[in-house]
């Protein structure tokens, strides 16, 4: 069974930051790309960051340049520094990470979310 938790969410003021992690649990795969996402209230889920198991990154432009994507592959986890946050930064933020069987097949699991709150 894959679990994936995340973790550091929270309330913060604006200009301030955090940290999320997402810890992902299971056996028989390997993790290609993890990332994340967020879905604010009213919209549509969206991807933050990502980054593949060569530690190549991709960012949504609204978190270049404040959000930094890292990932330590002997634990299956991935970070998101979340520096000089916004109050539309506000969002559950999701951890995804795609799995890669023997088989060959892939498949996204995803995190249960966290919370971000950023105070104006």
């Amino acid at each position: 069974q894959v679990q994936l938790v995340e973790s550091g969410g929270g309330l913060v003021q604006a200009g301030g930051s955090l940290r999320l992690s997402c810890s992902v649990s299971g056996s028989k795969f390997s993790i290609n790309v993890m990332g994340w996402y967020r879905q604010a209230p009213g919209k549509q889920r969206e991807l933050v960051a990502s980054i593949s198991s060569d530690g190549t990154t991709n960012y949504a432009d609204s978190g270049k340049g404040r959000f930094t994507v890292s990932r330590d592959n002997a634990k299956n986890t991935v970070f998101l520094q979340m520096n000089s946050l916004k109050p539309e930064d506000t969002a559950v933020y999701y951890c995804k990470a795609e799995a890669k069987y023997s088989s060959g097949i892939y498949y996204n699991y995803w995190g249960q979310g966290t919370q971000v709150t950023v105070s104006s």
